[in-house]
């Protein structure tokens, strides 16, 4: 029997797959459009996103720590952009809008 390869085959740059189907984060990534604008979206498993809660922007509920999720931005913008919404909400963000109005002072997490 022969031993293991533990280099890719081909012309294969490991280097370049790293990061681009978003696997450290528990996901892949890809892009839609909303609002007329190009968005980023990973799914995170919930190992990934266990530590800490978000709020959704879709039903202003809280998203429990390990919860499966999904992180939008748009394309352009920054880290401070991110959101993290529930698949649901992600899905149907176009059929409904959260009808729970924050004061200025409230946080947006």
């Amino acid at each position: 029997m022969s031993p293991r390869r533990n280099r890719p085959r081909g012309g294969e740059n490991p280097a370049e797959h790293e990061g681009a189907s978003g696997d450290r984060y528990g996901g892949a990534q890809r892009t839609e459009s909303w609002l007329g604008e190009e968005w980023s979206v990973r799914h995170v498993a919930g190992a990934s996103a266990a530590g800490k809660r978000y709020r959704c922007p879709g039903c202003d509920q809280e998203i429990p720590s390990g919860t499966p999720h999904v992180v939008a931005w748009p394309e352009y913008g920054g880290v401070d952009d991110r959101r993290h919404w529930h698949k649901a909400c992600w899905n149907a963000k176009d059929r409904r809008t959260s009808r729970v109005q924050r004061s200025r002072n409230a946080p947006k997490y």
